[in-house]
This record gives C-alpha cells, structure tokens and sequence, in this order.
C-alpha cells in the first residue's frame, strides 16, 4: 500500500497561537486509511484547536498537512468539505423548524433541484446503509439529542466526506445511545471511511478505536495500540501523572437532616404534565446522596424546584428544619445552599465576565466587597487570586481572563471555587464532571468528598454510572417523575441500577 493510500491524514509539526497562549506546539498527528483514532487530552489541551485546523476555522501558524498523500492548504471550511473531510461540533448547527433531510441538503450547490420525495427517499438510504435510525420527515425541534447528532453525522456523509472528524461526540448521550452510535462507527469503519474521535473517556476508547493519539498542554505525547494499552497507562499519559480511579472515602455515620424535600410535584413547562411526581427523600450531615437515571426523568425539575430556579406546584423544601419553599434564590444561597448547576454556561457563568468577576457572583453584594453600593476592586482581585491558587483554575490571563476563552475543566473549576468557598451547608452538583477528563473528574470528586467528611451535606445528580457507584453514600433512582428505588451502593450491581433506571424495576411507591 502506498503512502497516499495508507494514511488519510498526516499534520507535521502543526502550531497555533492565540496572542501568547501555545494552543498546539509542534504537534505530528497521524490518521490511517480505514481507522478509528482516537484523540486524548484533558480540558484545554488543544485537541479541538487542532481538529479545527483540519476543518478550516483556524489556519495553522505553521507545520504542515497531508490529506491522502498531497500537501494541502485549508483556509476555510469548503476548501475543508472539497477534502473530504466532515466535522461534527460539540454544538449542534441545525435549523429547527426545518426537517432531517431539509436539515442535510441545506447549502449544497447544485444544478437541480430535488423533490422533496427523493430528497427524504436518498437519506433514508443513506441511514440505512450506515445503520443509523433515522425518520427523515421529522422536524428538527421534536429530536432528541442523539436524533439531532445523527442528522450531522448524516449531513457530512451526505456530502461526500470519507474523513469525520467527531468533537466529543457522546458527551450528551445515554449508554445505550453511545452502544448505538459505536456501531455505527465501526459500520463506517467497514465502509473505509476514516474516523478521528475527539474524547477524554477511556472506557470508549477503549471500545472503539483502534489506535489512540495523546496530547498534553498543546503538545503531542505519543500514540499509543488501544489493544495493548490500559486505561490506567492512557490517563498517566494525558494527565502527567497517576491518576486514582478509585475513590478514598472515610466511614462516617450521617447526622442530622440538612435537606428535606416533602411531597413535591412540578409541572413541566414544555407540556403540562407533572416532571416531579410527590417525591420526598433527605439529605443528612455527612452523606452524598446521589440521584441517578437516565436524562429527562424529572432530575433537571427537580434541582430547579429545590433551588428556586422553577416554581414548584405542591410540596416543600426545609433547610435545616427551616421552610425555605418560596424563598428567592438569593436567600437560599446565604441560608447555605451551593448550587453547580446542570448547564454551566445559561446557568453558571457569564461567560462574556472575567474570572475574578465569575468568582464573586454569590458574594459581591457582601460588605467585604462592596461599600455603600461600591465595589472594593482590589479586594475582589486579591479573592479571586487566592482561589485561583487554592482550586488550581488554569487560564491564560489569570483574574483577567474572559471565562469564555477558558477550558470547560476550568470553567467547572472556577463555579466549584465560588460555591464551596461560601461554606454551605448542602451543596447541590448537577453532572458536575460532564464533559470533563479524568484529572479534572478525579479533583472534582475529591472535592464533594472533602465537603461530605466536613459533615456537610451532598446532593448529586449524575447519569455517569462509575460516578454513581463511587461517589454515593446512598442512591436514588428517579424514572418518569418518582423515586423508584433508594439503594446502597455497597448492596447493589450496575445492572441492578439499570433496571431500575429504565423503569423495570422498582423498590420504592410514592403513594399520595
């Protein structure tokens, strides 16, 4: 095989920067004909950066790229899609209001136009062909996440790409939506498309690549046979260093009951019915209570009631024995409460602030930064420098960087400094770790723990299941709105848990 037919794609010495940050410093990258790459490195290594130098929104500052043996230039994403190479965001870019197939067409140049019939008839085929599930006629606004990752898969494929490129693509997904769409990797794989898979979970790498590249701030570690390789090796090569995958937890015997929810019901906003369906369960001192199931059973409303972000229907909320059902959120926060919420960017940040202005959001208000309605600048920067250092927020411009430019590890990060700084008595972790790799999971987790053997109370709301079982003193499942089962972890297997969350099985009645 020559040298143009076995590699799809070769990047020699590639180097991008931003002002004075090195995003990619020299980087050798290689993708074979017919494989499965997988790309590794924790939040702000440069592995988008990279890929997006590949689909033309950033132009090297040098190196070189082959595609298929030819040096190439790609300044822009169709000198990209000419290539053959199609990448899927993170972040879906799909017309609502407009069908799958519409969706897939969208932009292609052509000299004829298609009925819509031949239209819907040449991508079912096309999702036939690959195994994807698909209705072609669906409108873009009833998919769900996966439904929606689909069409851009298909949209690519559509188009002619015999490179994808996927941008953690199962970040959103449930376990059985990633089983589904690793088969239709490998599928593509046997069709001799090339696929390069953008990722920090070593549990699919493992799964689904076939070789795995590993870069470290910016720069390229190594490439390592993902047969051969343990996961433990991949994490010391991403991360520097070892990295604990299991979790050191102290015995402790819970106390007393920090937060109590009691019979609460909401109805959904979207369509009427009740997401929260009379459910009632404790948090006590000393114990992190996890609520697993699988994504759109009720957990979102959930939270949303408990900490005011959503008016609740019936029930209540007590905290430490005090009713704080109809109080603001602002009040809640200084009765004790810490919230990291589900959707760091709508919920957790302003994104267009800098850190140090991100990092007093709670507190600004506090004599200790402001002084009859002005705000002691100096004192802000000193704060946030001190939590800079204490949670170890990386970012390229210290206080003064734009949390937009920053990783998502960090950005988690610097929510998880404001919050437990607070001192709360109940912190509320919405898929705190979504997203993010194993070194920013492992201090993350370490974190809740530290609270937990403070004798604070936890709150966790997770759809990872080595997170559930790690972390949980107790489970609760919730599936279609109740609490089906609370659980010990010691006393309960993933299968078991899965059951439950899929509304086989259940232990526990919510009776009115």
């Amino acid at each position: 095989m020559g040298e143009a037919a076995q590699y799809a794609i070769k990047m020699h010495h590639v180097t991008k920067t931003f002002g004075k940050v090195v995003a990619n410093k020299n980087v050798d990258l290689e993708l074979k004909t017919g494989e499965i790459l997988a790309l590794l490195g924790e939040n702000g290594s440069g592995k988008t950066t990279l890929m997006n130098m590949l689909s033309g929104i950033y132009f090297p500052d040098y190196g070189e790229i082959y595609v298929k043996g030819k040096e190439v230039t790609i300044r822009s994403p169709k000198d990209s899609f000419t290539l053959g190479i199609g990448m899927i965001h993170q972040h879906f870019k799909l017309v609502d209001v407009l069908t799958a197939a519409e969706n897939i067409v969208l932009g292609l140049e052509g000299k004829t136009v298609l009925k819509r019939r031949e239209i819907n008839r040449k991508v079912a085929e096309l999702a036939q062909k690959y195994g994807f599930d698909l209705d072609p006629t669906k409108k873009v606004y009833n998919m769900s996440v996966s439904e929606k990752q689909t069409v851009e898969i298909l949209k690519v494929l559509y188009k002619g790409a015999d490179i994808l490129i996927l941008d953690e693509p199962t970040a959103v997904l449930t376990p059985q939506e990633t089983e589904k769409l690793f088969a239709v990797l490998k599928n593509m794989k046997k069709h001799g498309k090339s696929i390069i898979i953008i990722t920090h979970k070593l549990n699919e790498i493992k799964e689904v690549a076939n070789r795995c590249s590993v870069l470290r701030k910016g720069k390229y570690i190594g490439t390592i046979d993902v047969a051969e390789t343990s996961k433990e090796a991949m994490s010391e090569m991403m991360v520097g260093r070892k990295v604990n995958f299991i979790l050191d937890k102290k015995e402790i015997t819970p106390g007393d009951a920090i937060l109590e929810v009691k019979n609460m019901t909401i109805k959904s906003k979207h369509h009427g019915k009740e997401a929260v369906k009379n459910v009632s369960f404790t948090v006590r001192k000393g114990e992190i209570v996890t609520i697993a199931g699988i994504d759109g059973n009720g957990q979102s409303e959930l939270v949303y009631g408990i900490t005011g972000m959503m008016p609740i229907d019936e029930g209540q909320v007590f905290l430490k024995g005090k009713d704080i059902t109809h109080e603001s959120i602002r009040k809640k926060c200084l009765d004790g409460m810490a919230h990291i919420p589900e959707d760091r960017h709508k919920d957790g940040l302003v994104l267009d602030y800098d850190l140090q202005q991100n990092l007093v959001l709670q507190s600004y208000f506090t004599k200790r930064f402001q002084n009859h309605g002005f705000l002691k600048f100096d004192a802000i920067r000193s704060y946030a420098e001190e939590l800079i250092k204490k949670f170890d927020i990386r970012s390229g411009q210290g206080v003064n960087s734009i949390v937009r430019g920053m990783s998502g590890g960090n950005q988690q990060k610097a929510i998880i400094a404001r919050e437990l700084d607070r001192n709360p008595d109940i912190v509320i972790a919405v898929q705190p770790v979504r997203g993010l790799d194993v070194g920013a999971i492992e201090y993350i987790h370490k974190q809740l723990i530290a609270q937990r053997d403070a004798g604070k109370a936890v709150l966790l709301v997770s759809l990872e299941l080595d997170e559930v079982m790690n972390v949980s003193d107790r489970i609760l499942v919730m599936y279609e709105g109740e609490i089906v089962a609370d659980v010990d972890p010691k006393k309960v297997t993933t299968e078991e848990l899965g059951l439950y969350m899929a509304g086989a099985k259940r232990s526990v009645n919510n009776e009115k």
